[in-house]
Formats: C-alpha cells, sequence, structure tokens
C-alpha cells in the first residue's frame, strides 16, 4: 500500500516557498529601487552644491553618476548568468542546505554592510567599486538560490513553483510602492536609504527563519523522502543489472543508466528556450525603452511626477505578479501544446509598440501612440503575459522529465531564465538605440 500523500498544513510549504522566492528578487529590486540614492553619493564632491541645484541636467552629473546604471546592470546580469550556469552543473555536488542558506546568509551579510555604509563618509570612487561589489555578491549568491529553489520544487507538485514566481513578482511591486511613498513623502532617498536596506535584512531573515521551518513539515518530509526512495530503488535496479551483465562496464552503459544533463535538455528544451525568449523580450524593453516614455496628458502637473513610477513600475510589477499568481489555478495551455511557445513569440510586438510610443528622446522613429492610454494598456498586456506565461514554463519544465531527474531540469531552466536575462540587458541597448 502507498503510503497516505499528507496534507499541506495551513498551507506551510506553500507560504515558506513564496518567502524564499520573495528572498530571491527583494535584494535586487532594492537595489534599483534605491538608485537615486547611490547617484547622490557619487557626486563631485567639488561641484556637489551646483548637482544639488541643477539634478536634472545631464551635464551636471559626474563621470560615475552617468556610468551608473549601465554598469550596474553589467555587474548583475554577468555573475546572474555564470553561477546560474555553475549551480545547473554542481547543484548535486554541495548539498541543498549549503546551498540555499549559505545563499541567504552571504544576501543578507551584504545588505547590514549597505545598511552601515549609509552612515559612513567615502571616496565617491572607493563608494561605487563597493557598491558594484556588493552587486556582483548580490546577484551571484541570487543565482545559486534561484536555481536551487526551483531544483527543490521540482520535487514537489507542479503549483509548489508558482509560490516561488509568485513571490519574485511581489518583490518588484513592494519595491515600486517604496519608490512612490517616498517620493509622496518629499523627503530624499538619502533620508529613506537606511530604512529600506534594514527593511530588507528584516525579510532575507525571515525567509531564513522559514527555511529553518521547512525540513519539519510533513508535506515537505514526504516528497523529500520519496525523492530519497526512487534514488535508492535505481541504484538496486543499476546493481541487479550489472550483476546480470557480464560484459565490462562502458560509458555508453552508464549513459543508458543515468541520463546526462543532455538527455534530460533534449526533453525540455521547448520550454527552456521559451521562458529564454519571455525575459529576453521583457528585459530588452523594461525598463531601458519604457522608463523614457514621457507623459502626453500631465502638463507639468503632479501625474508627470507620479507617471513613469504608476505606469511603468508600479503597473508592470501588479500585473506581472497577477500573472505568475493566476498559475495556482489554472494552467492553459498545457505542458505538451504548441500553443504555448507560440504566444511566448508572439510577445515580441510589445518591442515596436512601445518604441512607437512618446519615447524621448527619440532619434528615427515616429510617435504613434503618444496618449498615455496607449503606454498604460500595453504595460498591464506586456506584464501579465510575462508573469503568466513564462511561470507556465517554469511549472511545466521539470514535469516533462523522470521525478529522480526533476531538480536537475529545474535547474537548467533556472539557467535559461538567467540566460534570457542577460540577452534582454544586451539587446535593450540595442532597442533604445533605435527609438
Amino acid at each position: 500500500m502507498e503510503p497516505q500523500v499528507p496534507k499541506d498544513k495551513y498551507n506551510g510549504v506553500w507560504l515558506i516557498f513564496f518567502m524564499l522566492g520573495l528572498g530571491t528578487l527583494l535584494p535586487w529590486n532594492f537595489f534599483m529601487t534605491a538608485t537615486m540614492y547611490f547617484t547622490s553619493r557619487l557626486a563631485d564632491p567639488l561641484s556637489e552644491a551646483n548637482v544639488s541645484v541643477n539634478a536634472t541636467e545631464e551635464d551636471s552629473r559626474s563621470v560615475l553618476q552617468a556610468k551608473f546604471n549601465n554598469v550596474m546592470t553589467l555587474c548583475a546580469m554577468v555573475p546572474l548568468l555564470v553561477f546560474t550556469c555553475l549551480n545547473s552543473v554542481l547543484h548535486q555536488r554541495i548539498p541543498q542546505k549549503i546551498r540555499i542558506a549559505g545563499s541567504l546568509t552571504a544576501i543578507l551579510l551584504v545588505f547590514l554592510l549597505t545598511a552601515i555604509l549609509v552612515k559612513v563618509d567615502l571616496d565617491p570612487l572607493a563608494f561605487f567599486i563597493i557598491t558594484m561589489i556588493k552587486i556582483i555578491c548580490i546577484n551571484s549568491f541570487g543565482a545559486v538560490l534561484q536555481g536551487s529553489l526551483f531544483g527543490m520544487a521540482g520535487l514537489l507538485p507542479a503549483s509548489y513553483t508558482t509560490p516561488i514566481m509568485s513571490g519574485q513578482g511581489l518583490a518588484g511591486t513592494f519595491a515600486a510602492f517604496a519608490m512612490i511613498c517616498a517620493i509622496a513623502s518629499g523627503s530624499a532617498m538619502h533620508d529613506s536609504a537606511f530604512g529600506y536596506f534594514i527593511t530588507a535584512c528584516f525579510v532575507i531573515s525571515l525567509a531564513i527563519a522559514s527555511y529553518a521551518v521547512l525540513p519539519r513539515l510533513a508535506f515537505f518530509q514526504y516528497y523529500q523522502e520519496s525523492q530519497q526512495s526512487k534514488a535508492d530503488e535505481d541504484e538496486e535496479n543499476k546493481m541487479d543489472l550489472l550483476k546480470k551483465d557480464e560484459r565490462p562496464k562502458s560509458a555508453g552503459d552508464d549513459g543508458k543508466q543515468t541520463p546526462s544533463m543532455l538527455a534530460i535538455f533534449k526533453k525540455i528544451w521547448v520550454m527552456a528556450f521559451s521562458v529564454c525568449f519571455a525575459f529576453a523580450i521583457t528585459i530588452g524593453t523594461f525598463p531601458a525603452v519604457t522608463v523614457d516614455v514621457k507623459s502626453t496628458v500631465a502638463d507639468g502637473g503632479r501625474w508627470e511626477m507620479y507617471f513613469i513610477p504608476v505606469s511603468c513600475f508600479l503597473l508592470f510589477n501588479v500585473f506581472d505578479w497577477l500573472g505568475r499568481s493566476l498559475t495556482a489555478v489554472w494552467t492553459w495551455p498545457g505542458k505538451d501544446s504548441k500553443l504555448l511557445p507560440g504566444l511566448l513569440a508572439a510577445r515580441v510586438i510589445f518591442v515596436p509598440l512601445f518604441m512607437l510610443c512618446n519615447v524621448q528622446p527619440r532619434h528615427n522613429l515616429p510617435i504613434y501612440f503618444s496618449h498615455d492610454g496607449w503606454f498604460i494598456g500595453f504595460m498591464i498586456l506586456f506584464a501579465f503575459s510575462n508573469g503568466y506565461l513564462a511561470s507556465l514554463c517554469m511549472c511545466f519544465g521539470p514535469k516533462k522529465v523522470e521525478a529522480s531527474e526533476a531538480e536537475t531540469a529545474g535547474a537548467i531552466m533556472a539557467f535559461f531564465l538567467s540566460l534570457g536575462l542577460a540577452l534582454g540587458a544586451s539587446l535593450s541597448f540595442v532597442f533604445r538605440a533605435l527609438v
């Protein structure tokens, strides 16, 4: 008799995966939200007074301020891709507890350092270098954490990938609300920076505590023990085959007995390339192109101040989160449907649609969608489709392989997600230059 599957009491495992998903992207979103704080620390000390008066003028910025966003993106995406790749190859050699708890602890220490440095005066160049090192650390450990989480979720029912994606979506929404609150309060980003980073420390601490509780929950224990039993059974079957087979063991025999990463990839390549394409289009357009759209309705009013924080960042993160969360109750089209990759390919239409909005400055293309309503409508569809379709791919990938291969499949999917982010960061320079 098969043991009865225990219930996820009070949705405890679901909530813990949600918390861990929140912990993967909240650090990076906090760094992006605090861009104004970081750039204010990079002002040339000799002309700081002039910068404070003419902060919106392009020629008032120092070299470090002008290059901050581009270098920050580079320092974020390259380590993210590299360490996701390493995680997909080495995840079986490093215990899960070390990968997840160790990554969260390292991220917590980085934010504690960041909060302390708010109160410490540093030379702009030294502050710039330290900040970039912290961004590299955040995204390196974040990549290991993300790949490990998706691999761990692959051992559970498909619906348990959803809370990770949903938690990641909420991280962006939280950051967008923080940005809007900072504007509404009228206080400078520098005054709010310490509170930002301490809040991040608190959330990451909750994620660490949640992970410590996870192994004690019966629902998680059942699937973990089932996976171990399956692995032991497979090992016994291999030994029986070896005893019956008098031929010398060869590399080819091993390949058949233990599916290679390439063999697993062949089963999930459609989902892998689909999620890669989804994020390449998303990051290539948002925020590089969308952040430069100007309101034609505000006419110098308060809406002009809130237009990008609300219409770009808040709407994207809210509807991306709703799309991710919908996969918990609705998973259409199915994992073997050709419609899913087709819908993701169709999202490329958003690239020219945003380019033809009121993006300023522009040099090549005309404006066809000048009204704010067009941009808001495009953003809602763009964000919702990204969250929903990409989450379906991440859910379906590990379910297209055997249970014993699910963790490896999850790690491969996480790698292609990160590859899409890196490709999108590169494409963003091209898309913006074409406008």
